[in-house]
Formats: structure tokens, sequence, C-alpha cells
């Protein structure tokens, strides 16, 4: 899909993700197993509102626009806040899960998108005597 439709649709996901653990807040909090599936949630928040903003500024700026440090610290600290809102463990694993995101997410942008440069052939060097 191109980047208007990609940031509409992340855009939803990222809303549905958050209103899903505000409404879901008392079976979320029962058990630790459920406290850090809210952080995994919120990384997941992350990861769609991380790709709505890249695809709103792709649409704006262009294909060739790349998201920079402050969009993700933006991103991330607002998934933060919502998972803090569901409980204080959440925050923290969904800081652990989103730093993991965040990179898997790099290192796959790198192998996809990452020019490769000609590798310059060794040369033998001739010393007479």
């Amino acid at each position: 899909v191109n980047s208007a439709t990609s940031f509409v649709l992340s855009s939803i996901l990222t809303l549905l993700i958050f209103s899903g653990m505000q409404m879901y807040k008392p079976l979320l909090i029962r058990s630790p197993i459920t406290i850090i599936f809210g952080g995994y949630l919120g990384s997941l928040m992350f990861l769609f509102f991380v790709t709505a903003v890249g695809n709103l500024e792709a649409t704006l700026f262009g294909k060739n626009f790349q998201l920079k440090l402050p969009e993700i610290v933006l991103s991330m600290a607002i998934s933060l806040i919502a998972a803090g809102m569901v409980h204080r463990i959440c925050f923290t694993t969904c800081l652990i899960f989103s730093l993991m995101t965040i990179y898997y997410m790099n290192k796959l942008s790198q192998k996809t998108y990452a020019a490769v440069a000609p590798v310059a052939a060794p040369t033998k060097s001739r010393r007479h005597k």
C-alpha cells in the first residue's frame, strides 16, 4: 500500500490498541502475565505510531524522508504514557519491548534500504629492488 493508506491504517490501529488498553485495564492488571502483556500491547502501539508518523512524513515531504530521533522519542513517550496509564509495570515492559522493536526495525530497514557500497579490489604493490 502507499504511504497515505498506510498512515491511515497505522493511525487506526494505534487508536484501537490505546482504547483497548483503557477499556480492558481491569483485565490487564489481574496477574503478572497480563501486566507484561499490557506492556507488549504498549510496544505494539509504539510500532504502529512510529509507522504512522513515518508514513505521514513520507506523504508530506517525499519518499526519501526518514524518521529522525525526535519523532521516535515522541512516539516512545506517547506509548509509555499510554502503558503507564494501565499499570506502572506496563510502563517498564513497554519500554523494554519498544527498545527491542526499534532495534529490529532499524536492522530490517538497514537490510532493505541500505545502499551497498562497491568494495575496492585489493591491489598488489610491486616493489622492485
